[in-house]
């Protein structure tokens, strides 16, 4: 016979799961753009945009400045934690002990740098792009 789960525990491995596959797919787009950067640069330069496409063009100006370097580690490291969320996914479903310990983990392993920023006032990085006032304005 079926063992049923917990509603809380089904909503927390579909949360995690599509978490995971967000993940996977933002680490797929980094690597590409890591891959095609010259092709980027060429459309940059060549893309006629009209008022609508500010934002492409704003996205695009973004993804040319960035470092190879740094796109190359964080498409790395995202496909990492979007491995180690599916990992955990599929644990939290079959319930195992190592599960609990890798959750406790990886939710700890946020607190010192939210308490840094805390304790130094400064905002996360998605706050300064929420924030961001030419994104405010191209959206509004």
């Amino acid at each position: 016979m079926k063992k049923k789960h917990p509603p809380g525990l089904v909503a927390i491995v579909i949360y995690k799961g599509f978490v995971a596959l967000l993940l996977a797919a933002t680490s797929l787009v980094l690597l590409l753009a890591l891959k095609n950067h010259e092709a980027l640069v060429t459309l940059s330069q060549s893309y006629v945009l009209e008022g609508k496409l500010e934002i492409i063009e704003w996205l695009l100006e973004k993804v040319i400045n960035v470092k190879r370097s740094t796109l190359k580690f964080s498409g790395i490291a995202v496909g990492i934690y979007a491995l180690v969320s599916a990992i955990e996914s599929v644990g939290l479903w079959y319930e195992t002990t190592w599960t609990k310990i890798l959750v406790i983990g990886l939710v700890g392993i946020n607190i010192p740098p939210e308490i840094y920023e805390l304790i130094q006032g400064e905002r996360t990085v998605f706050m300064k792009t929420l924030l961001d006032k030419d994104l405010a304005q191209k959206i509004g």
